[in-house]
Formats: C-alpha cells, sequence, structure tokens
C-alpha cells in the first residue's frame, strides 16, 4: 500500500510540473491540455489522499 502512496505522490509531482511547464510555455500544448491536466491533478490528489486515509484506517485498527 506504501508504494501505491509514492506511487500516486509522484505522479501528482510529475503532473504539477508538466502543467506548470506548459502554462509557463503557453502555446496549443497548454490550451489543449492545460485544463485536462488540472483534473488529472486533482483526481491523483483524491487517490493518494483516499490510499493515506486507508493506511491510517488500517494501522489503528490492527
Amino acid at each position: 500500500m506504501f508504494i501505491l502512496l509514492l506511487l500516486l505522490m509522484f505522479s501528482v509531482l510529475g503532473v504539477v510540473l508538466l502543467g506548470l511547464f506548459s502554462m509557463i510555455k503557453g502555446g496549443a500544448f497548454n490550451e489543449k491540455y492545460g485544463n485536462k491536466l488540472m483534473v488529472a491533478r486533482v483526481a491523483l490528489q483524491a487517490l493518494a489522499l483516499l490510499v493515506l486515509l486507508l493506511m491510517a484506517a488500517t494501522k489503528s485498527n490492527g
């Protein structure tokens, strides 16, 4: 479960950096994928938070 959390965290970091660099550069890529990258970031953050909460819940119960 910890490896899944790390994978999600690095995925969030990757999407954030890609979105940041595409905003800085601008152009067609940013216009086409800017909003999709933000949605992907929010979804990945939600999944990471869910995994973190599941890890905390299973640790406190066992």
